[in-house]
């Protein structure tokens, strides 16, 4: 029996020696709070390790995967637990919010050629990546992910459904996705992201527009080879708003968990993820301004 503990001391001792080194902090606000860095079971307030946190999303058949869009370390972060996650299990795919379907093709042809090792000159330019989106920061991500056997996979509207949708709004079935508790909250944000510039008149075509993303989210996750990953930002992976909503309204069945990255000073709740590791800041911008000026 001794013995076989030591086998298996050994064997988690392995595994946990097989992580990747996590990243070094980029964003320079937050540094001095004394919970930066720290990684928090929501339903439990149990504080876990990297490691621990790595466990316990190996169990899910769906991993949803929160980021702010313009902090680098929620990148970074989202590499490393690319990579940590397939350090313990095979994964079956990858999906990105910021890829469309009509990129799917290229997305295909690029990870193809990726494989076999055969370069490809200008990246964005084949997987033709839209300009809203910064390389410098998603690009390791892509190039990671298309070297990998799971397959990299579109997760979003392409613009021409979204002008679709925007014009016309089709009607969302489902009970839980159409309750007064998702949808009011959703129309403050886009009232709040817009700030306040935006037309009472045009609230139910965004809010449409917001929802068949996060319809097509859930629809394409459920499709894909399992287990998987969806990196999106963080209030399409809200247990309360986002992408989970949309899986029961699809009678999905498979285990998922949502993991948030949030900076520092913007706290997570229990009904919102399972888990919130909390990350360096960046500066903040008044993207308010700049829209007032345009």
């Amino acid at each position: 029996m001794r013995l076989g503990l030591l086998i298996c001391a050994g064997l988690l001792a392995g595994c946990q020696a097989a992580l990747p080194t996590l990243p070094e902090w980029q964003s320079p606000q937050g540094r001095d709070a004394s919970y930066l860095g720290q990684i928090k079971d929501l339903r439990s307030g149990q504080i876990l390790t990297a490691a621990e946190l790595v466990e316990r999303l190996s169990d899910a058949g769906q991993v949803l995967v929160g980021e702010q869009h313009d902090n680098p370390d929620h990148h970074a972060l989202e590499l490393w637990l690319l990579r940590a996650l397939a350090s313990h299990r095979e994964q079956g795919s990858v999906l990105m919010e910021m890829l469309t379907s009509s990129q799917q093709r290229a997305v295909d042809q690029a990870q193809t050629a990726s494989r076999v090792g055969q370069p490809i000159a200008d990246l964005p330019k084949a997987l033709d990546w839209q300009d809203g989106w910064d390389w410098s920061m998603y690009g390791p991500i892509v190039r990671y992910a298309l070297q990998q056997p799971a397959q990299l996979q579109a997760a979003n509207l392409d613009r021409e459904e979204m002008m679709q949708i925007y014009r016309k709004q089709p009607a969302l079935r489902g009970s839980a996705s159409t309750s007064n508790a998702v949808r009011e909250p959703l129309l403050e944000q886009i009232r709040e992201s817009h700030c306040g510039l935006l037309p009472d008149s045009q609230l139910p075509a965004m809010l449409a527009v917001q929802q068949q993303r996060d319809r097509r989210m859930a629809e394409r996750l459920q499709q894909a080879d399992k287990p998987a990953v969806l990196l999106a930002g963080a209030f399409h992976v809200r247990r309360d708003l986002g992408v989970p909503v949309h899986l029961r309204d699809l009678g999905d069945r498979s285990t998922n968990a949502v993991l948030i990255f949030s900076e520092v000073g913007k706290p997570v709740s229990a009904e919102q993820a399972d888990y919130v590791w909390y990350t360096a800041a960046v500066e903040d911008k008044d993207y308010c301004a700049e829209m007032r000026k345009r």
